[in-house]
């Protein structure tokens, strides 16, 4: 039979068990409230134009005579120069970057006669701040055609124009503070729809910025097109509330 001292060591203990488990719950209850969060995306698109171009113009003479070679590769040289200038690209905006003479006898792996003996190839880089205006004069490239120019797409295959876009950081503030703001909106909507509220971002991530081809084609790549969209996805995460 228990004493009476027993019986409220008892009572005691149970109230301080029941007690323990009841703030080990609200705790755990509040921690997880904590954790509520939301992960919403923001994107802020622009469309833009390059304001760089290059162009690589490489052409070709052969001839078993390397001097007549050399007056080949100089004729089309002047060609090449005077068909930019027509188009208003400026002899400064032109430049010769590479001249390369190959002496076809000198190739030990040779098989079968040879038609011509030197090879002479040079590459003009035409580089301006004015992309439209390569933009149009190599759609009109045939003319280099008809005057026999012999054009090569060298090494790498690729001849036509490369169009950049270099003015991003003019872009980037208002681009992130749309697309967050977006972000925030979605954040809201969330909220509302689930009877909670936002409360302060846990985590935040600017995104990277990139620059796509307008037209998002198969085999269109960004660098061959003068028009471009830049895009920046913004993921940011807000505690909600009841």
């Amino acid at each position: 039979m228990r004493t009476g001292v027993e019986t409220w060591s008892a009572v005691i203990l149970g109230i301080g068990v029941a007690l323990g488990g009841f703030f080990i719950g609200t705790g755990f209850y509040r921690g997880r409230a904590t954790d509520r969060i939301v992960t919403v995306k923001g994107i802020s698109e622009r469309d833009v134009e390059a304001d760089v171009a290059l162009w690589p113009l490489r052409f070709v003479a052969t001839h078993d005579n390397l001097r007549e070679a050399q007056s080949q590769i100089k004729r089309s040289h002047d060609d090449v120069m005077r068909f930019l200038e027509s188009h208003g690209i400026a002899p400064e905006e032109a430049e010769v970057q590479q001249l390369e003479v190959t002496d076809v006898l000198t190739n030990p792996y040779r098989t079968g006669p040879t038609l011509s003996r030197y090879i002479i190839e040079q590459t003009i880089m035409v580089r301006t701040s004015d992309p439209a205006k390569i933009s149009n004069a190599s759609q009109a490239v045939g003319e280099l055609v008809d005057a026999g120019v012999i054009l090569s797409s060298g090494v790498m295959g690729r001849s036509g124009p490369t169009y950049l876009f270099t003015n991003l950081s003019d872009l980037k503030p208002e681009m992130i503070a749309e697309a967050t703001a977006q972000a925030r909106r979605a954040a809201e909507q969330f909220a509302q729809d689930s009877g909670s509220r936002i409360g302060k971002i846990r985590r935040a991530n600017q995104g990277v910025f990139v620059i796509l081809a307008r037209d998002r084609a198969p085999g269109i790549s960004e660098e061959s097109q003068l028009h471009k969209t830049v895009r920046v996805v913004s993921t940011v995460e807000y505690y909600l509330k009841d």
